[in-house]
């Protein structure tokens, strides 16, 4: 199975995550709706593109993160997730 295309939600979250950032921040950047965060969040993790930190604990990924609250959370693109946004440069 190849890559599947990013979304154009998908690609302004990956955008946001260069640095790493809390949920809040990606909800009033992107002005997605919280919903569509969440899902693209999650989409985005399984793939590999999105490495989860804790909010007490930012130095190393979190193994864990709840998906139901996924605003008590902090996320930062992953190399894998900043080579995918490359070929969707502005």
């Amino acid at each position: 199975m190849g890559k599947m295309k990013l979304t154009s939600s998908e690609t302004a979250i990956l955008r946001e995550l260069i640095f790493p950032e809390p949920f809040s921040h990606i909800l009033s950047e992107t002005g997605l709706p919280f919903g569509a965060i969440r899902y693209d969040l999650i989409k985005l993790i399984n793939q590999g593109y999105i490495e989860v930190y804790e909010e007490t604990s930012p130095a190393s990924p979190s193994a864990f993160y709840d998906s139901d609250h996924v605003d008590q959370f902090t996320y930062k693109a992953t190399r894998l997730g900043l080579k995918r946004i490359q070929n969707h440069a502005i």
